[in-house]
């Protein structure tokens, strides 16, 4: 198991080492300049050039770019949105919106999503799938962004229940929460509809297996054999699905954090790349880069511990 993980956590370095060369050069070559600005005059523009080595040649610059993250976990300053500050203490004061934005639509998304599909598999065929398979469709096809307007429009304009915008400067944490609703609800509706859609499919299979068959003939009723049988042979792929859904839940967040005002890493990448803050925008790829590569470490080593077989061959 050792061996395996290790090699998993190698692969997981060597592809952060790609994203972060791969992001380098490719906002570094973006036609826009990084101190394009009118107010600062050539002389200063100079000197600020020559602290950051942007006078050099790419290849320079990129030599510098590693060693100040290597050696010294420094990622450079930002020259645009918050000029003079280090883009990780930018990163950080960011956080907190953004995790407790997505940790509440994984909150939600996760149990709603097992249990309609749930009662889409033991009710298949009947108007109870029917109805959850529709509703699947719809929230998997049409865009997060769609339905945070949509409620936007009905739930603020219409119906005036929840605020339009999110209140960071709430007096308490109730006025907070509750400005918090509808992003937390636009963005959980198509983890929901994902998980449900897997999860039902695996325990269609599952149910009408031969082992279940078994299991019914030796007296235990269909809730007793789905909770102690099916379930677990619905692991692997549950956990493929769930597990990644941080990932797709925080790039879905981009947009959604730019409609209800945010202040999280979504709409901080944003205006980033649109002010050419490329010390930021970088800082801000490598972010999301490595929450991507740990939930897929963290998949890769949930399959070690609940299929041995995978662990094994993972090791040959």
């Amino acid at each position: 198991m050792f061996k395996y993980i290790l090699g998993r956590f190698g692969a997981m370095l060597l592809t952060l080492f790609l994203v972060m060369t791969l992001s380098f050069w490719v906002i570094r070559l973006m036609p826009m300049s990084i101190f394009e600005n009118p107010e600062v005059s050539p002389e200063v523009q100079h000197k600020l050039e020559e602290r950051m080595h942007l006078h050099e040649p790419m290849i320079v610059q990129y030599y510098y770019f590693l060693e100040g993250i290597v050696l010294r976990g420094d990622f450079g300053t930002s020259v645009k949105m918050r000029p003079g500050l280090e883009v990780f203490s930018i990163i950080m004061e960011r956080i907190p919106p953004t995790m407790v934005l997505n940790f509440f639509s994984l909150l939600i998304s996760i149990p709603l999503g097992i249990i309609a599909g749930t009662v889409a598999a033991l009710k298949r065929n009947r108007w109870p799938d029917h109805l959850i398979s529709f509703l699947i469709v719809i929230f998997i096809s049409v865009p997060s962004f769609v339905f945070a307007s949509l409620l936007q429009y009905l739930l603020t304009f219409v119906f005036p229940v929840f605020p339009t915008l999110y209140n960071a400067q709430a007096p308490n944490v109730w006025a907070a929460f509750h400005s918090m609703v509808l992003p937390v609800v636009a963005l959980s509706l198509n983890p929901i509809a994902t998980i449900a859609r897997y999860l039902r499919g695996e325990l269609i299979e599952t149910l009408s297996s031969e082992y279940m068959v078994l299991a019914r003939t030796k007296g235990l009723t269909q809730q007793e054999a789905t909770w102690k049988h099916a379930f677990r042979n619905s692991l692997v792929p549950i956990a493929n699905t769930i597990i990644p859904m941080i990932t797709g839940i925080m790039g879905g967040s981009l947009v959604i954090e730019k409609l209800f005002s945010v202040p999280g890493e979504g709409g901080l990448l944003i205006d980033s790349i649109l002010a050419g803050d490329h010390f930021l925008t970088v800082a801000l790829l490598i972010f999301y880069s490595l929450i991507s590569l740990i939930t897929i470490l963290i998949v890769d080593i949930s399959y070690g511990i609940i299929d041995p077989r995978i662990r094994i061959g993972g090791g040959k």
